[in-house]
């Protein structure tokens, strides 16, 4: 069930990119609107899960209670999309407070996760960030289901459904056996958790992680048209691609956290981030075949693998932190991880306007590198 409110309510993240063509032309908005919408639910992202990891909402308050209202002001936000009367300023706002309100939704929901399972977390968490996949990739597959000129329908529906995941969460989601409610607010325990050496290693595994992951999600359509480019007589559907490379995350998640039973979290952790990492490295080679199944292939495995650490690292985190503190704990880690993310983004994509050498790709491996190191270096 919690499975099911994940991917109903993380539905909202990318919904406005799924018909940005429709608002663009809609509302009369520059070509840049893309760019700067998507950086405003991010951003709303962070700013809330910085609020919310000071506060300790999570810690503090029942945390399927704090799931549902946000759901509830997420799907709103998202709704008032289809208001015919919106400028530039008006949707950026709604986009920020539907990425504010998902600060109460993903980490929230591996919190609640936390709360019901000690053994086995890893796995639990893996379905959970499979679920968080899949549903960022969902409205892209509403809009290739639905009439063009119905682009109001994904937003109607990625919004409703969002409503029906809060609303299962609430019902039938009880606090966990596992809950240590805070007593009160420390305003220092976003800071306290660096404390643990254990802790540390795995919040920098997973920072190395978001260095490459977003950036790469953001520029799988622009790999596949730079090969389409290179390779004229080469012909690919690039929106059911990206969305297949993208979704095939939501798989590498589950297959993970399954191994990790076996190998251990860290371990398998490191393995996922290590193989990404490989990608990293050697895609600007993989440009030069001229099989497009091969460069298909390298592409999917990537986004196989780019993900698949993401529930392992935040399992490391939850078993590392203080049980009172597990929420602020994965929140913070979060806002931080996702901060990296429009570094990354931007940095890329200064460079890339820059040159078209393929060799910018290696930038991505940065991250990963780090975050290995990290692991290693972790105390036993």
């Amino acid at each position: 069930m919690i499975v099911i409110s994940q991917f109903c309510c993380t539905s909202l993240w990318f919904a406005s990119n799924a018909i940005m063509g429709d608002l663009v032309e809609t509302f009369g908005l520059a070509l840049t609107a893309t760019g700067v919408l998507t950086a405003a639910i991010q951003f709303g992202f962070i700013l809330g899960t910085l609020v919310f990891a000071v506060m300790m909402i999570a810690d503090r308050f029942s945390p399927s209670k704090v799931f549902y209202f946000c759901a509830v002001i997420g799907a709103t936000c998202n709704a008032l999309i289809v208001w015919h009367g919106h400028g530039l300023a008006s949707l950026m706002f709604l986009r920020f407070l539907t990425g504010f309100s998902l600060a109460g939704i993903y980490p929230v929901g591996m919190k609640i996760a936390s709360d019901y399972y000690q053994e086995g977390l890893g796995k639990s968490l893996g379905f959970l960030v499979g679920a968080l996949v899949l549903g960022t990739a969902f409205p892209h597959l509403l809009k290739g289901i639905i009439d063009p000129s119905l682009w109001k329908l994904v937003i109607l529906a990625t919004s409703s459904i969002a409503l029906i995941g809060g609303t299962l969460m609430i019902i039938y989601i009880p606090d966990g056996p596992y809950r240590l409610p805070a007593k009160q607010l420390e305003i220092s325990a976003f800071i306290k958790v660096f404390h643990n050496q254990k802790f540390r290693a795995a919040a920098f595994g997973y920072f190395g992680h978001m260095w490459e992951l977003y950036t790469f999600w953001a520029f799988v359509p622009i790999l596949l048209k730079t090969y389409s480019q290179l390779h004229a007589n080469i012909v690919l559907d690039i929106p059911t691609l990206s969305f297949l490379i993208i979704a095939i995350g939501g798989v590498g998640c589950v297959i993970a956290a399954y191994i990790s039973r076996y190998f251990g979290v860290k371990k398998t952790a490191t393995l996922a981030l290590a193989l990404s990492c490989l990608c990293c490295i050697v895609c600007p080679f993989i440009f030069m075949t001229t099989s497009e199944i091969l460069f298909i292939a390298f592409l999917m495995f990537w986004g196989l693998v780019v993900i698949a650490d993401s529930p392992l690292f935040s399992t490391l985190v939850a078993h590392n932190a203080e049980p009172k503190l597990k929420g602020t704990a994965l929140t913070i880690v979060n806002c931080i991880g996702y901060s990296i993310t429009i570094i990354s983004i931007l940095l890329l994509t200064s460079i890339h306007q820059l040159t078209n050498s393929k060799f910018i790709y290696m930038v991505l491996a940065i991250g990963p590198i780090i975050g290995i190191i990290a692991l290693i270096r972790a105390p036993k």
